[in-house]
């Protein structure tokens, strides 16, 4: 029997053969329901429909010619809002801020103040979506090639956007975060930007929500000490929490 739920998602599967994405505003609107209830929709279980940075898109795993990849943006949906949360105030007024691809920096970018004045950085389609709907952000996207399987962008010629700015932050999403491997992701095309940010930030922040912990992936971005702060949904333990009290590295929670 179809639920209200399904009901929800195959009347967004049919808007969306009309356009290539709405608007979580919009399908909100559409469906007479809150966001929220959109939100719920999407990260319960494996639907025809995803959000991605703040829209509603087709799966690209039932649509392949779809330039959309977010296979992990609904998974841990509630880990990564929390993440979110703790990033309250770490971006100041008029910074100049990189962020990295992944499926958690559009959850960070959506919690910003729409009213904060910055500049943003971005190298993949996903956060370039979230943070153009920041009204008082200055977005620069870093083109090239484009990589379907991650939504990232990778620069052809020697000269990279990066090499003539200097970010305040370098937000550096993970897949896995070990004491022995340090932050590692699944692709490797994702490692030549991340390492020129990092190189060029004053300040390199690890975003990794909670169930990456203890995971190694196979490309390796860097070893954790090489990090100024980690930002999560909640703390480490084991191994992994024990070390990075030893280490000094600090750590940043959402409020209580």
């Amino acid at each position: 029997m179809e639920t209200r739920r399904d009901d929800r998602i195959h009347r967004l599967a049919l808007a969306l053969k009309r356009t290539d994405k709405l608007h979580l505003k919009e399908a909100a609107r559409l469906l007479g329901v809150s966001e929220m209830t959109i939100r719920r929709d999407l990260s319960d279980t494996p639907a025809a429909v995803v959000l991605l940075g703040g829209y509603i898109v087709s799966d690209p795993k039932t649509h392949p010619g779809h330039y959309f990849v977010s296979d992990q943006h609904g998974h841990n949906a509630l880990k990564k809002q929390r993440l979110a949360q703790a990033a309250a105030g770490l971006i100041q007024a008029n910074d100049t801020v990189f962020f990295d691809c992944g499926s958690t920096l559009p959850y960070l970018i959506d919690a910003l103040p729409d009213a904060l004045p910055f500049t943003a950085i971005c190298c993949a389609m996903n956060t370039f979506l979230a943070l153009k709907e920041k009204p008082a952000c200055r977005v620069i996207l870093s083109g090239g090639e484009f990589h379907p399987d991650n939504a990232l962008f990778t620069p052809l010629a020697g000269h990279a956007i990066l090499d003539d700015l200097c970010p305040t932050l370098a937000l550096i999403s993970a897949a896995g975060v070990d004491h022995r491997q340090g932050a590692t992701c699944y692709n490797t095309n994702e490692l030549a930007m991340k390492h020129h940010a990092m190189q060029r930030a004053r300040q390199r922040v690890l975003v990794t929500d909670s169930s990456k912990y203890g995971n190694v992936l196979p490309a390796r971005i860097a070893g954790l000490t090489q990090f100024d702060l980690l930002l999560s949904d909640a703390p480490p333990d084991g191994e992994l929490g024990d070390w990075l009290a030893a280490q000094s590295i600090p750590l940043r929670l959402p409020p209580g």
